[in-house]
């Protein structure tokens, strides 16, 4: 390819990724209508706790990521695949997402905290039966 094609298609990634949000996603309003139909009050993107978790259940002392299969590397997952160009970047993004991830955790359970991960992909089934199953009493 020559380098304006591989510069245009740099520019269209660029502005895809930048309209990506990370709050209020699809799967994360989908898990809090969820939440809420099945009767669970909770809080939203905690500051003041490791990772700014999406969903918090104060009740039960439990946060809830719901995670984007792409951004947080899903092992094992379709949805995980790594872009062909500017490969380094990516793995290194994805890398510093994990440890980031990793040690958001980490210090979320040395305070106590029951820690669940949603991904994207398991909310394409039957979500209600996954979230009872999923779910603290």
């Amino acid at each position: 390819m020559s380098s304006e094609v591989l510069h245009n298609l740099s520019e269209q990634r660029s502005r895809n990724m930048s309209a990506i949000k990370s709050k209020n996603t699809k799967p994360e309003i989908a898990v809090r209508k969820l939440l809420h139909s099945m009767g669970y009050r909770f809080r939203l993107h905690r500051k003041d706790l490791p990772g700014s978790p999406d969903i918090v259940l104060p009740k039960y002392k439990t946060v809830i990521f719901v995670h984007g299969c792409f951004w947080h590397r899903h092992e094992n997952c379709k949805y995980a695949s790594t872009p062909k160009t500017r490969k380094e970047f990516w793995e290194k993004k994805f890398t510093e997402n994990i440890n980031r991830d990793n040690l958001n955790q980490a210090n979320l359970s040395l305070r106590g905290w029951k820690i669940i991960i949603i991904w994207e992909c398991q909310l394409k089934g039957d979500k209600k039966k996954f979230m009872r199953d999923l779910l603290p009493n």
